[in-house]
């Protein structure tokens, strides 16, 4: 519409200006200008005309969108409308039934009143009832109520003791058993992760000789160089009958093993004479001390412990030539603490510290020869005077029950011992040694008053005693089994642990005639 409106005024302009300057002109340009003037309005009439068409056509087509659109709200409006109408009627229907529900409740908590008011009246003639009969009973039994309330408790009180005692002896014994069954179990877990070689039987050391003219050089002329040898590492030499044999006795494991090298090269040298003994002497004691170190550090690094001073190391490595019932100290000390570290995984606990101590719980045994006291006692000196943990050195102390366990790892250490001393090829004995072992076992226990027969079971891993019933009760019977442990403690040297069963059987005998 507004392109229209500046055509029509460019039209006009143009007019104006062109009748000016025909005006200007003169009178000959008049029937021009009135020829353009009348194409001008031909031309403006019909742009007005098709400005005309165009407006209504614009015109049409606004009303048929605010039509179409009118429609559209329209159609909405119906449907909110529709939407609200049901609403409306949801709500209508929701407010009856609430109001129901209320009449409904309202109806109820009437008749609960009704019903608590019969309940409360009732319980006023129950009670008036049983005051009745408790008058009655107290007229029957004689007694009042204070006194039947107080033996009645009494009875409760019998009843639930016996029965508290009766739950608790349940609950212990079930414990004891599933205790026992977990034990085994971690036990040979560890057993079976444990792989190592079986022991052979180690009690002297023989020095093999190319011929028995080398004895008569070892003894020298007067017995000299056997002096000599016997003198510089405090040693027993035995040259007997045994052919092409020497036998070093020694209590000293390091003496004992110096003896050995330094007998070997002056076997293979051929040159035997106190001035060569001395030589060497100083030589090999050097190599065995380096080789004791050398084994207590590959000892430590294979258990994966830290923070070992060297005179720990040193006296770890002398373990290596130790020997306890034929089973080497070091490698009993290693397995111990393989086993100590997989059980306290299993419990629970500081695996490197359950590894340390199985490490050192022998320990003591690298000196014992020189200190007195038990092993254990003098191990946990050691370590005292190296600054361990307190419960380190308790737990190397009571390995073998000579002091009080205070923790766990006391007693697993105990246990770790045992398992190691006792798995199957752990430990060889002579079959004369065993012998002797299981014939003092049931001599110490025959020698006790009461005692009918007894028997060593299990390797001697357990000595079953047979009383006389009519002589011994059931106390003194437990006192006697304790009796006999003390015993073998004092005067036996065994691995492990030696159970101890005594029995005590009565029989009632009659005849049918």
């Amino acid at each position: 519409m507004l392109n229209f409106i500046l055509v029509v005024i460019g039209i006009i302009a143009g007019m104006i200006i062109e009748w000016v300057y025909l005006k200007l002109m003169g009178t000959s340009a008049s029937a021009a200008a009135n020829r353009i003037k009348d194409d001008a309005m031909k031309e403006a009439e019909h742009i007005r005309r098709e400005a005309k068409v165009a407006a209504k056509s614009e015109k049409l087509k606004i009303r048929d969108e605010v039509e179409d659109e009118m429609k559209l709200k329209k159609s909405e409006i119906f449907a909110q409308e529709q939407r609200v109408g049901q609403r409306e009627d949801n709500l209508e229907k929701k407010a009856d039934a609430l109001e129901s529900r209320a009449a409904g409740i309202a109806r109820k908590e009437g008749e609960a009143d009704a019903a608590r008011e019969r309940i409360v009246l009732k319980e006023e003639e129950l009670r008036k009832i049983i005051s009745r009969q408790v008058d009655e009973l107290e007229r029957v039994a004689q007694l009042d109520r204070e006194t039947a309330k107080k033996l009645m408790l009494e009875k409760m009180e019998g009843e639930l003791v016996n029965e508290s005692g009766q739950l608790i002896r349940r609950l212990q014994e079930e414990t004891k058993q599933k205790a026992e069954k977990e034990c085994q179990k971690i036990m040979t877990y560890a057993m079976q992760r444990y792989a190592s070689d079986c022991t052979y039987e180690r009690t002297t050391a023989t020095i093999p000789l190319p011929t028995d003219e080398m004895k008569g050089r070892i003894i020298g002329r007067d017995g000299r160089n056997i002096r000599a040898l016997e003198a510089a590492t405090g040693v027993s030499l035995l040259i007997d009958d045994t052919p092409e044999a020497v036998v070093i006795s020694c209590f000293d494991p390091i003496r004992k093993e110096v003896a050995r090298l330094l007998l070997e090269r002056l076997v293979a040298d051929g040159r035997i004479h106190p001035t060569r003994i001395e030589e060497l002497l100083k030589k090999i004691q050097k190599e065995v001390d380096d080789e004791a170190f050398t084994a207590g550090e590959a000892a430590v690094l294979e258990t994966g412990i830290t923070g070992v001073p060297p005179q720990i190391v040193k006296l770890l490595g002398r373990l290596k030539f130790r020997y306890s019932f034929s089973q080497n100290v070091l490698k009993h000390s290693l397995e111990t603490s393989y086993f100590m570290g997989i059980i306290a995984a299993e419990l629970g606990l500081d695996e490197r510290k359950a590894k340390r101590i199985g490490l050192y719980h022998d320990l003591g045994k690298a000196v014992d020869h020189e200190v007195e006291g038990s092993h254990a006692i003098i191990g946990a000196d050691i370590l005292k005077k190296h600054g361990e943990a307190a419960d380190v050195i308790n737990a190397v102390a009571a390995h073998h029950n000579e002091v009080e366990p205070e923790s766990l790892y006391a007693i697993l250490t105990n246990v770790c011992d045992a398992l190691s001393a006792s798995r199957p090829g752990a430990r060889s004995e002579t079959t004369e040694l065993y012998l002797k072992r299981l014939e003092q076992l049931e001599a110490i226990a025959m020698d006790f008053s009461g005692v009918e027969t007894c028997y060593a079971l299990q390797a001697g891993r357990e000595v079953r005693v047979v009383i006389e019933p009519d002589k011994l009760n059931e106390a003194e019977a437990n006192v006697l089994a304790r009796n006999i442990c003390h015993r073998i403690e004092k005067e036996m040297n065994y691995p492990g642990q030696i159970k101890v069963s005594v029995i005590r059987e009565t029989r009632c005998v009659d005849y049918a005639k």
